[in-house]
């Protein structure tokens, strides 16, 4: 994955606390809607991956309200993995590993966390282009154990509509800064799934026009 430099600073803000562990607004501002995602959503036990795991807000809480998975963070920037592992080191939370260096645009990333039970991607594929978006849902798949789930969560397009004026201008930001990336489309997203076997539990509109889908390893839906 291109660690893109020219992204708009709007569509990643993080400030630096005093412990050296990085704070994003964005990810308090929607924390308890991911939490309870994961708790209505997830399985009751097993391995849980999160891809891009960001600052580490997320991934120590969801360890302290699902403590019946293990879970696994990941990110592919040495900073925010720094984040993650001073925050993990002041929780000492009992299931929660060690993050990984993890690129999830790179052919065969599958093969370093296979068996996942539950997979969770908060708030990238709008950071990304198509092709890398293809990969990361082709490792998904080849990652999650049977019947694991999986649950997405960013702003996407509706029928290729963007329905709010806020919308409209963060994805215009985006793709003026690099026209390879910004919001996909939920039809193309629902496509991409079913050609890689995920099954959709339920698509579930949340805060700020932001989509939820939920989905499960198994026949093409």
């Amino acid at each position: 994955m291109v660690l893109r430099k020219n992204i708009p600073s709007t569509a990643s803000v993080v400030q630096e606390k005093s412990d050296g562990c990085l704070h994003s607004p964005a990810a308090a501002r929607n924390s308890a809607q991911i939490i309870e995602l994961v708790c209505n959503y997830a399985p009751v036990n097993g391995n849980a991956l999160e891809i891009a795991s960001g600052t580490g807000q997320h991934i120590v809480e969801l360890a302290a309200a699902v403590p019946s998975l293990v879970w696994q963070p990941s990110d592919i920037d040495e900073t925010r993995l720094n984040s993650i592992a001073t925050m993990s080191l002041a929780k000492q939370l009992p299931n929660l590993l060690p993050p990984i260096r993890l690129d999830v645009t790179d052919k065969g990333w599958s093969a370093f966390c296979p068996n996942q039970d539950f997979i969770l991607l908060v708030n990238l594929l709008h950071l990304v282009s198509e092709a890398e978006v293809k990969a990361i849902i082709i490792g998904i798949s080849q990652s999650l154990a049977k019947k694991g789930r999986c649950v997405i969560y960013g702003p996407f397009m509706r029928n290729g509509v963007l329905s709010s004026s806020g919308d409209k201008a963060f994805h215009q930001s985006l793709i003026e800064a690099d026209p390879d990336i910004g919001y996909k489309d939920d039809a193309w997203m629902l496509d991409l799934f079913r050609q890689q076997s995920l099954k959709i539990i339920k698509i579930l509109e949340m805060p700020a026009n932001n989509l939820a889908f939920v989905m499960e390893k198994g026949s093409i839906n």
